[in-house]
């Protein structure tokens, strides 16, 4: 923004509040939320669901690695787990009437069996790999058919939120304990003449170690990403 940009900004936020001070500050805009996406799990690549700018919601499926190996231990350890409480339904009838140490026994089976059908239940689940939020997709690097590894993590999926911004504003230290969550921010994008409105949602704690200024975010929407601009943060004298 350039010099008389600013003067008009500041002319128009001293006659807009008389009774604020005005901090100027920068800022870029980034997503809400974003997520580099990645299986835990070992295997080949068998679906993928989803592509570079589609829109998913939370939990819907993105990619699937080939899991007909787990799939089986996981039905092998359903019937193990039905006649493992059958017998324990059974002796529990007779438990007065029968040995201690053989009622333990087939108690131990049972929860064995309990705790086998949760552990082939979770090896499945990561087999697919799911949205955490709604969102958008803007890269992917998995095809059908690549090998992935549990042990070397690699993103295959960035997502961020499909309309949900944020503006994280960095303005001079001196005024660390003046701007507070909740003062107006008034503000505009480079190359747009508009001019919005925003309230600090978060003030961070500690200056930023390259710049040593202060950092702060606005919360706003319908903002294209690494945006940026400028404006002036409205305390209260």
């Amino acid at each position: 923004m350039n010099l008389i940009k600013k003067i008009l900004l500041l002319l128009l936020l001293s006659i807009a509040s008389l009774e604020a001070e005005s901090i100027y500050a920068t800022f870029t805009v980034e997503p809400l939320h974003d997520a580099k996406l990645a299986f835990i799990s070992g295997g080949i690549v068998d679906k993928i669901t989803v592509d570079i700018g589609s829109h998913v919601k939370k939990g819907e499926l993105l990619a699937q690695l080939q899991n007909r190996d787990i799939q089986a231990m996981l039905e092998i350890s359903k019937t193990a787990l039905k006649y493992a409480e059958k017998d324990y339904k059974r002796q529990l009838k007779i438990k007065t009437l029968i040995d201690e140490a053989k009622f333990d026994s087939v108690a131990n089976r049972y929860e064995s069996a309990k705790n086998q059908l949760a552990y082939q239940q979770a090896l499945y689940n990561k087999t697919f790999l799911r949205a955490p939020f709604n969102g958008v997709i803007y890269a992917k690097d998995i095809e059908i058919g690549d090998a992935v590894s549990g042990l070397m993590l690699k993103t295959v999926f960035k997502i961020q939120s499909k309309k949900r911004r944020k503006l994280i504003l960095a303005f001079d230290q001196k005024y660390r304990n003046i701007v507070k969550v909740g003062e107006l921010f008034i503000y505009k994008i480079d190359g747009d003449s508009k001019t919005y409105r925003g309230k600090i949602s978060k003030v961070y704690p500690r200056a930023d170690i390259q710049t040593r200024k202060i950092q702060a975010e606005v919360q706003t929407t319908d903002i294209i990403p690494a945006l940026f601009g400028d404006g002036y943060i409205q305390v209260k004298k």
